[in-house]
């Protein structure tokens, strides 16, 4: 039985909980921003409202505090929105926190004074001085896990003992993990496949949708590769397989699917998705400085194609 500690209440951070209790560990989650998951989590039902479901009885909330960070806890797992990395990284440094790490969050971050992206332990190592980092990535539909629906994700650690430590500590007949050193092409597939969903999402027709998706891979390994990570990563949960995930549905293909269908980004997102957050349009902002100042145009044509699409509200050309 470990002691577990998870910041970060949304859909992901909750769901989490749920193959963390069945594996008889004692769980509390924490949540610093947001007031409705607050609500949802300290109520007596614990009924998620994003989830809809009802979570463990066992499971523990604490109101986000200096003196719950002081605790002591055997895995602390980071399940914040990638703006929130700055935020915990700071908080963490500033006790010096020893305790190992997981984090679920997806992303990549560019740094304009040193014009470089990194992953999000690379931010946390370099930035906060933090180690004992382990990130957990792949297909995994935060409604899904918590309904128990079979899900298959991958561990990265450099040492991979460590991330088979913490596998045992979490996986289930339900929640099968995989293990990998290649920390930086799990971590930089997990992020990209949010542009190319939608990508995908853009075909207006299976064999259409087909031809995108088998481009997508070629430019997804060419960027992995970029970023130092391994040609085989691409093709493993954390690549092919998160990419198939979000493809088959969700917000990125969504709006993928409005840009195949001639509208420009903006009006898609003003007349359709008004209050809807595109994961993949954030990120195209994040990185497209680094992306079209640095990475050779003619090797991610579709990359290149959907970032004029986002910036420079061209309309996307479903034929790249």
């Amino acid at each position: 039985m470990k002691n577990i500690l998870i910041i970060g209440g949304g859909a992901m951070g909750a769901a989490f909980t749920i193959p963390c209790l069945e594996n008889n560990n004692r769980v509390t989650i924490t949540e610093p921003y947001s007031k409705i998951f607050i609500k949802d989590l300290s109520s007596k039902n614990k009924f998620h409202s994003a989830l809809r479901i009802k979570l463990p009885k066992r499971l523990k909330f604490r109101k986000y505090s200096d003196k719950l960070l002081r605790e002591k806890f055997d895995l602390i797992v980071i399940a914040l929105s990638l703006s929130g990395i700055d935020f915990i990284g700071k908080e963490l440094k500033r006790y010096k926190i020893k305790t190992p790490i997981l984090v679920l969050t997806k992303g990549l971050k560019y740094e304009k004074k040193r014009t470089r992206i990194l992953t999000i332990s690379q931010q946390l190592k370099n930035n906060f001085n933090l180690k004992n980092i382990s990130i957990l990535k792949g297909p995994c539909l935060a409604k899904e896990l918590a309904r128990k629906n079979q899900t298959s994700v991958i561990i990265a650690n450099k040492n991979i003992n460590i991330a088979k430590k913490i596998g045992k500590t979490i996986s289930t007949k339900y929640y099968i993990v995989e293990f990998s050193r290649d920390i930086v092409g799990v971590e930089v597939c997990s992020a990209i496949k949010n542009i190319y969903s939608m990508i995908i999402g853009a075909g207006q027709s299976l064999n259409a949708s087909s031809n995108l998706f088998q481009k997508s891979i070629i430019e997804m390994n060419y960027l992995t590769k970029y970023f130092k990570g391994k040609e085989e990563t691409t093709l493993s949960r954390a690549g092919v397989g998160d990419l198939y995930v979000s493809a088959a549905g969700g917000r990125n293909s969504k709006m993928g699917s409005y840009l195949g269908k001639g509208f420009t980004f903006k009006i898609a997102k003003k007349r359709f998705m008004p209050n809807d957050t595109v994961e993949g349009e954030q990120l195209a902002r994040e990185i497209a400085p680094f992306i079209l100042k640095k990475i050779d145009k003619k090797r991610i044509p579709l990359m290149i194609n959907l970032l004029n699409a986002i910036l420079k509200n061209k309309k996307f050309k479903v034929s790249s």
